[in-house]
């Protein structure tokens, strides 16, 4: 099938930055000059109970701006990039479909990816599979299973850090249960034409990225937040799904940044300076690996905040950059939105 001219399509906005970037705040602001309405991208805010942890937009904005695929699972549920894909496509139709326009938000580079790219109709999640991967990785620790997904599937390993338990634990799983290489399950549905098509040929997509100038205070900010997470009110959120007792700290929900270092403090195994530190840590790496994933992203309007100025300072000039870019992109800025 040919697509049509990217001219005749309609379009969709991609925002996208590290943590703490202020990405959220970009994004309601742009509701007054644009027709759009938001659809997080965030792997933790799919998650009903996780929401100081995972910088959820209060009750109070959410009510007036809504932000679609925001509290769709509950934490005892797995939640892919393959979901994620699927639900976002549909979302994206619906608001095209009242003639407004999908502008997505958020830092979790790889639904951003997944969208983008298209995906390989993998297997479904076998739970006794999925139960010994997760029992090795305890015995032996991630590193261990990427070096054994390098052994069988060397090029999907190259693209994973041997940290990255999700993404390991399910090229494993695709492995042993079909016995072939993810890699190669999708060349093969690449070749068949039964890839799950990339967003990008039913949509134009502009693509904008926050890029902090300077690490050090974007670490400030990190630092910041999470002290403000805690002033709210963060452990008493995690002490009620450690109370719950059907969750674990091998779920992915409760791997996010912040909750598996309070669920660590809860269950006895660090105290709660280290919890604070800790959190700190896993959150500045987490920024890591997304400004890797930006400065390789292709087809990227970046828009570099120098936090060190007053906050309505640098905020204004994230917006007039934002909309300077759309404008440039050809979308009809209307202040009445």
């Amino acid at each position: 099938m040919i697509s049509p001219p990217i001219q005749n399509l309609p379009s969709a906005i991609f925002l996208m930055g590290p943590t703490a970037s202020g990405k959220t705040d970009l994004a309601v602001a742009l509701k007054n000059y644009l027709p759009v309405d938001l659809i997080s991208v965030d792997s933790s805010q799919v998650y009903r109970g996780m929401d100081i942890g995972s910088a959820k937009p209060d009750r109070n904005l959410l009510e007036k701006v809504s932000h679609r695929l925001i509290d769709i699972r509950d934490p005892s549920e797995a939640y892919s990039a393959a979901n994620f894909a699927q639900d976002a496509r549909n979302e994206m139709k619906d608001i095209t479909k009242q003639g407004r326009i999908p502008l997505l938000v958020g830092g979790t580079m790889l639904y951003f990816r997944a969208l983008l790219d298209g995906l390989a109709d993998n297997p479904p999640s076998d739970p006794s599979v999925r139960k010994k991967i997760e029992s090795d990785a305890k015995k032996y620790g991630w590193p261990y299973l990427h070096a054994q997904l390098r052994e069988v599937d060397p090029e999907s390993a190259i693209n994973l850090h041997p940290n990255h338990s999700q993404r390991i634990q399910r090229a494993l799983e695709i492995f042993k249960i079909t016995g072939k290489p993810p890699s190669v399950i999708r060349k093969k549905q690449q070749e068949q034409g039964s890839l799950i098509s990339p967003i990008s040929n039913d949509y134009k997509i502009i693509q904008i990225a926050l890029m902090p100038l300077n690490k050090i205070q974007l670490h400030q900010r990190i630092e910041e937040r999470f002290q403000s997470m805690l002033d709210i009110g963060f452990e008493a959120e995690v002490k009620l799904l450690y109370e719950r007792g059907d969750l674990s700290s091998d779920l992915p929900a409760l791997r996010a940044v912040g909750y598996k270092q309070m669920w660590g403090y809860l269950s006895g195994r660090i105290d709660y300076n280290q919890a604070h530190q800790l959190s700190v840590i896993a959150t500045r790496q987490l920024v890591k690996r997304q400004l890797t994933w930006l400065k390789k992203w292709p087809d990227l309007h970046e828009i570099q905040v120098n936090y060190e100025s007053e906050r309505k300072i640098f905020f204004e000039k994230m917006l007039i950059d934002c909309l300077d870019i759309l404008r440039r992109s050809s979308i009809f800025i209307d202040k009445r939105c």
